[in-house]
């Protein structure tokens, strides 16, 4: 049993949609032969394949602490790629994250 490093995220693939896991912690146990069995534990967004490479942009270029980030996501009640795509709209301010995030859920977008 191996922990990966490193890891920025997991993409799983259904077809329409794509389960993006952020910050995963990857463990990989070696089964018989070739055989590999990944435990995967991190934050989940499922994303329509049309809005997949916003996404995946999203997670790759983080410009915020990962304290603001956790912060957003915790007080506004949302996923990671929620609290960032907040969080950019906001210029970093994350006051005015969580009043975007609010508006959304009370739907005033």
């Amino acid at each position: 049993m191996n922990e990966l490093s490193g890891v920025k995220s997991v993409v799983i693939d259904l077809g329409t949609e794509e389960i993006i896991i952020t910050n995963p912690q990857v463990i990989v146990i070696s089964g018989p032969g070739q055989q590999k069995i990944y435990q995967i534990v991190g934050t989940e967004s499922k994303v329509p394949k049309e809005g997949v490479s916003e996404v995946k942009e999203s997670i790759t270029k983080v410009e915020f602490s990962e304290d603001d980030i956790k912060f957003v996501m915790e007080q506004g009640g949302v996923d990671r790629v929620t609290a960032i795509q907040a969080l950019k709209e906001a210029g970093g301010d994350i006051a005015k994250a969580l009043l975007i995030i609010e508006e959304r859920k009370l739907g005033r977008s």
